[in-house]
């Protein structure tokens, strides 16, 4: 049996990335701030608190799953992210840090955590977004968020060159709109012509069988950017 963890996974595309993993049969851990509240039960799913935005979030994640018998990982997906909509001149410092925390600075110290349990064949997947990618469309307003995801893709760039060596595969997914929370809350009143079941559904699929042909790539995954 497989084993993926899915952060950021208690709502929107990151639950049903987790309803689709447990789907195809694999042992998925929910890592949410509040993991335990979600409804879903299966006994293929560990659910495991976790606030990403604190300091040693990943070695408590780490020592929870060798607590709980897991000592392999197949596939690793990094979906949790943070929005500030702001214009850039009201940016302060603590909103760039709150932002870069949780889209750049959790998924590097996570994903240096969890090496012990990657192996190879194992696929480490960055959920980043059409605003990270240059040249794509911009919107006023996210100049903390777009930004951070534009670093998320560089930063697997360079971790699929440094581990491809041992077999572990690094890729990221730049979403266009999908119809969650938070875009609702970047574009009050878009409606995105792509549902979070649907995309849940495709990165499942893509975290179990995209690195038998990307490694170190960016996909564009939109129909539209708002």
């Amino acid at each position: 049996m497989k084993t993926f963890l899915v952060t950021g996974a208690s709502r929107g595309i990151g639950l049903e990335t987790v309803k689709t993993l447990l789907d195809a049969g694999a042992r998925v851990v929910l890592v949410s701030r509040n993991a335990s509240e979600v409804n879903l039960e299966s006994d293929r799913l560990i659910k495991l608190n976790a606030d990403l935005s604190a300091d040693n979030e990943g070695e408590k994640i780490a020592s929870a799953l060798k607590s709980l018998g897991i000592s392999s990982i197949d596939g690793l997906v990094h979906n949790a992210g943070t929005l500030i909509c702001k214009k850039f001149e009201s940016l302060t410092l603590a909103d760039f840090e709150s932002v870069y925390r949780v889209n750049v600075f959790a998924v590097a110290m996570l994903t240096q955590a969890l090496l012990p349990f990657l192996h190879r064949g194992s696929h480490v997947l960055g959920i980043s977004s059409m605003g990270g990618i240059q040249g794509s469309s911009k919107f006023s307003g996210l100049a903390a968020y777009s930004s951070s995801k534009g670093a998320l893709i560089t930063l697997f760039e360079l971790l699929a060159e440094e581990f491809k060596e041992q077999g572990i595969y690094f890729n990221s997914l730049a979403l266009g709109a999908v119809q969650t929370e938070m875009l609702a809350e970047a574009f009050p009143g878009y409606v995105a012509p792509v549902t979070a079941p649907e995309m849940g559904s495709f990165i499942a699929d893509f975290v179990q069988n995209g690195h038998r042909f990307f490694n170190g790539k960016v996909l564009p995954v939109a129909l539209s950017t708002p």
